[in-house]
């Protein structure tokens, strides 16, 4: 159960661990293949699906071990292993009726609870694709998996991608903004941000780097020019996806050149003076349903 828990056994094996009756029933109804359960009592086994139980090895357990095994506080009495799902084998009945051309990508979230609640907060919004690239923690990591409280069985979520091919995954219509704290000086005078005095549009900024062994000279790297605007202002259409990413590492270079390849908008969230920023997954929260109100609106 240990191994079972790490990164290196889901990554070798394909296989990940779910624990709780509401997971392991989110999973089995969406398709995800169930190796081996572990349970302590019967009534803890009736509240499973049974009919999806079938090809199953189940094992019973002292509830004493379960304890031993498990991450939560009060833990339910199961636990199952389960092979990992593939997005395209997957079943998900409400996606089609509830979701709308919103897409969600993950980028640099290295904290598990963000994540978790920010692939929560994705479904609760109706978005029909979570992509989450390379330098993510782990989506099947046990905290992702509990803040997420089954988000991952609920819409397709695609993990671990490289920036080269997030592009294969959305329509080439597909407008992609990213949130982003700065704003210009007018909305917030004390908020930092890469916009003039005036308040005029972000410019690309240039970095110096010099090599000492390379005689001193100068290497230039200028980002991309993406414009800043308030996340109420008109932003989302058809084919919208929202960039959100960690607040240690911040936004990836590939994440902003890809907004400007789609001429999509730096978003920030209007605030009270003297605040910084909002945590990275309350500020996709508010994009995400701001985004699902204008589409909403839009669609009417």
């Amino acid at each position: 159960m240990i191994i079972a828990k790490s990164k290196k056994f889901r990554d070798q094996h394909g296989k990940i661990l779910l624990e709780g009756r509401r997971l392991i029933t989110d999973a089995l109804r969406a398709g995800a293949k169930l190796e081996t359960l572990f349970f302590s009592n019967m009534d803890s086994l009736k509240e499973l699906p049974v009919e999806k139980l079938k090809h199953a090895k189940l094992i019973k357990v002292k509830f004493e071990e379960i304890k031993m095994w498990s991450d939560l506080v009060t833990p339910q009495g199961t636990l199952g292993i389960f092979l990992k799902p593939e997005h395209s084998k997957m079943k998900y009945p409400l996606q089609k009726e509830h979701t709308l051309p919103l897409f969600l990508i993950c980028d640099n979230i290295r904290d598990p609870g963000n994540l978790g609640t920010i692939l929560r907060s994705a479904v609760a919004a109706g978005c029909s694709k979570i992509l989450v690239t390379k330098g993510c923690v782990d989506v099947w990591e046990p905290k992702v998996l509990r803040a997420g409280m089954g988000a991952h069985f609920r819409i397709p979520v695609l993990s671990n991608l490289e920036w080269e091919v997030v592009h294969n995954y959305l329509s080439t219509s597909t407008r992609v903004h990213v949130a982003d704290h700065s704003c210009p000086v007018e909305e917030n005078p004390e908020s930092l941000c890469t916009c003039d005095q005036r308040g005029a549009s972000p410019r690309a900024v240039e970095y110096k780097e010099s090599d000492s062994k390379d005689d001193g000279r100068e290497f230039l790297l200028s980002l991309p020019k993406v414009d800043a605007q308030s996340c109420y202002q008109a932003w989302a259409r058809q084919h919208t996806a929202i960039v959100i990413g960690g607040e240690t590492h911040g936004l990836s270079l590939e994440a902003l050149t890809l907004v400007e390849k789609t001429r999509g908008k730096r978003l920030y969230v209007p605030m009270a003076p003297g605040v910084d920023s909002l945590n990275s997954a309350m500020a996709a929260c508010v994009l995400l349903f701001e985004g699902r109100r204008q589409l909403m609106t839009g669609l009417k």
